[in-house]
Parts: C-alpha cells; structure tokens; sequence
C-alpha cells in the first residue's frame, strides 16, 4: 500500500536508496546473462518461426489453394487468430489505464508483462491479417483507394492507432529503467549499449523528465481506454456488419470486448507466473497479485457468461432456418465437443473454481488460466468456421471440399509461427529490459524516485 509522503531527510533518503539498489540487482540480474535453457527457448521459436515462413513462401508461390480455405470457409484459422491477438492485446489498457484510474495500486509490479502482452498481440494481429491475404500487394489498395464505408478500413485505422498508442504506453514508462541499463550493464556487447544510450532519450532523473513522463502516462491512459474498446467493437462490425446467421448481431461488440477482457486477463497470469519461477521475483510478483488477478477472471467470466448467454439462446429460442442449421452443428453436430468444452473449461470452471481462495495461488491459478487462453482462441475458432459453413443459402451441388474445412499443415505452421512470434517478442524484449517497472513498484512502497533523482542532481 502506498505510504503517506515523507519528508526526505538525508537519512530516510539513504535508507531509499539502499532499498532502489536492492530492486536495481533483483530486476537487472536476469538481464545479465541468458542461460542455456534461455537460448534453447529462443532457438525453438526461432525454429518454428522458419517454419512458418517457409510455409508462407509456398502459399504465396502456390496460392491459396494450399490452405484448407475454399469459397465458403474463406477465412479459417487465420482470422480465428487475428481475432485471438487482438483479443490479448485488450490487456494492456485493463491492466495499465483503468487500475490506474481506479487507484488499485497493486498491479504496478505486472503492467509491463500486461503491456508486453498487448504490444506483441497487436503486431501479430496485423501480420496474420497479411498472411490471410491471397494477394499481400493488395493491401496498398486500402491506402490508394481506401473507402469510408468499408469497415476493414476502420479496422486498419484502429488497430494502426492502437499499435502506436500501446508501444508508446510500453515505452515512456520505461525510460528510467532504459537510463538504468545504460549505466548499469556496462559489459553488454556495443550495440545493445547503443541501443539504451539511444533509447533513453537522454534521461537523467531531473525534475522536468518526471513531470512531462507523468503528464504524458495520464494522456495516454486516457486516450488508450476509448481505443482499446474500439479496436474490439470495430473487429466485431467486420462481422456483424456482414449478412451471416450468427454474425447478423448487434450483441457482437460487447461479446468480443467481454471475451477479450477474459483471454488478456488469463495470459497475464500466466505472464506473471512464468517470469515470477524463471526470474526469481517472488518479492515483487507476490500472493497478492495472483488473488486480485483471481478476483478479476472470476467478475469477466461471469460477465461473459452474461453475453454467451444473451448470443445464443435468442436465436435459440426462435430456431428459424439458417440460425437453427447453425446452432444444431453448434450445441449437438460436428462442432459441440469444441463449443462445449471451450463454455466449460473456457469460462464456467474456472468462474467457479476461483472463487474459492486456495485455488488463487500462484501455481493453481496458472492450471486454471491455461485451459482458458487455450479454449478462447477455440472460441474464436467458432465464431468464424462454423458460421461460414452455414450460410443463408443451403450449401450443395459444389465439391465436398467446399462443404466442410480443416486446415492444412501450411496454415497450421502459419498460425504456429504467429504464436511463437508474439512469444518470442515478449522473451526479447524480457532479455532486454526490466520486465517490473521499478519506480512504479518503489511508488507503491512510499518511495518517490523523483525525491532521490532531484536529492542526487542538487548534490551533483
């Protein structure tokens, strides 16, 4: 909890600065060297990574007729993924601007695991949208002749804008940490000196840094939390605003927002749990944080409950042509195991678990959080294939292929690579910089990094 604001004599301000240094060895520790299990790690990503690309460069040397897409599955795996992404990177505003506001100070030790997780999300995003592309080049199109009525050019325009946004909420936090690497880990090769001395921006810890960083946090947490809502409802429009059963809704912004907020929320707490046992950061990353974090996925889950619930069981209850097609294969044919296990292990399960407290430590709760990121990208999944293989007009008279879709091992590779890409920008960045923002946290504890930086510019 935080403490009232002290008066920095020089001893209390001795004291701080013992407590900073602590925090400075804990946090930069992992940054000094990567371990064998590390570089094995990095080596398996880049390896999946290589794969994917070269299941690409076939697709766009063959065309899409290497994917399991045809004229009615026409999206497949690769927007339920797009969908996915964009979901997880809802995180970083939830994480970063509404707690901010909301003065929950708790969760200063893990914004930047949910930051991260957002940044990686959305550039992925963006890339998979690309990959979905028969023809990449065409893309240009949106930009030489872009159209206002079109909502893939809102889509474009939003998730750009919160790319941005979200990168630079990740970045102006870390300027103080950036200016530690610089003067701390002075026997990193020449070009990741650079990099901190570049990235730092010249920061020194003087009076006028620390306002104009502040200042420009609160902006963007502002202007952030209207985006992140809109990056969510405008991915939603590209269905809904599409004449499908089981799209044609106007339930679907809410839903996905709902959604997304469950998914980012479950891979925080994996985030928060994996880099707590691999960079020994017990004392940051506490108890604490995985109960509230508990809390939290207990209130989204039944909130999205709330919009599974007011999407299904309307047309349910009316069960007319298409609609009804559609529900059946959902609640009863070919995709009922994906569509219930992903209602109870995705959302019902873990609601009730977790609303007991020994089932929010740290170990128990990453059990529980897996099969909930697992079983959203599944939803999502669900919310594209099914749909599309359901249309007004019955399908018939067309190739079998046409009536059913699986994907092939050229979009499995794909959508891996996707995967191991945000996971590999996440461990990157983790190798780089300090994953826990070390004024936020001191903050927290009562002590003011701004105080000790104008104490040590006077004395210099």
């Amino acid at each position: 909890m935080n403490t009232e604001h002290q008066i920095l004599t020089p001893e209390l301000a001795e004291k701080q600065s013992l407590r900073r240094e602590e925090m400075r060895a804990d946090v930069l520790r992992p940054l000094e060297k990567i371990g064998m299990l590390g570089k094995l790690w990095i080596a398996f990503l880049v390896i999946i990574l290589l794969i994917g690309c070269y299941a690409y460069y076939l697709q766009l040397k063959d065309g899409l007729i290497v994917t399991g897409l045809r004229d009615y599955a026409t999206w497949g795996i690769y927007i339920s993924n797009f969908v996915f992404f964009v979901a997880i990177s809802l995180v970083g505003a939830l994480i970063s601007s509404v707690l901010r506001f909301t003065n929950f100070t708790w969760y200063r030790p893990i914004t930047r695991i949910a930051e991260i997780i957002a940044v990686a999300g959305v550039c992925w995003a963006g890339l998979i949208i690309i990959v979905d592309m028969g023809r990449p080049e065409r893309l240009l199109n949106l930009f030489t002749h872009p159209r206002l009525q079109s909502p893939i050019l809102w889509d474009v325009v939003v998730v750009s804008t919160y790319l941005t946004t979200s990168v630079l909420l990740l970045y102006l936090p870390l300027l103080p940490g950036i200016a530690i690497c610089r003067n701390t880990l002075t026997n990193k090769p020449k070009w990741q000196r650079w990099m901190y001395k570049f990235l730092a921006l010249g920061w020194t810890g003087t009076e006028q840094q620390w306002k104009i960083m502040k200042r420009s946090i609160k902006m963007l947490c502002i202007i952030i939390i209207p985006l992140a809502i809109s990056i969510h409802t405008v991915t939603s429009w590209l269905f809904a605003m599409t004449l499908r059963p089981g799209w044609d809704s106007t339930n679907f912004g809410p839903y996905f927002v709902a959604g997304a907020f469950l998914a980012g929320t479950a891979c925080v707490i994996i985030g928060m749990f994996v880099f707590r046992k691999v960079y020994h950061l017990e004392k940051y990353i506490t108890e604490v944080h995985f109960d509230h974090m508990g809390k939290l996925l207990v209130f989204l889950a039944l909130i999205y409950f709330y919009f599974n619930v007011n999407e299904y069981f309307v047309p349910y209850y009316k069960m007319k042509g298409a609609e009804a097609r559609l529900l059946n294969d959902l609640f009863s044919g070919q995709f009922a195991g994906l569509y219930w296990s992903a209602q109870l292990f995705g959302m019902f399960l873990p609601a009730v678990l977790l609303i007991f407290k020994k089932m929010r430590k740290p170990g128990i709760i990453t059990l529980i959080a897996v099969p909930v990121v697992v079983f959203a990208w599944v939803k999502r999944y669900l919310i594209v294939t099914p749909i599309l293989l359901n249309p007004y007009l019955p399908i018939q008279d067309v190739p079998e292929s046409w009536m059913n879709y699986f994907p092939s091992w050229v979009e499995i590779a794909i959508v891996s690579a996707s995967l191991a890409g945000v996971l590999l920008i996440i461990t990157i960045f983790a190798r780089l910089f300090p994953i826990i923002s070390i004024w936020e946290t001191l903050e927290n504890e009562g002590i003011e990094l701004e105080d000790l930086d104008k104490l040590n510019n006077e004395k210099a």
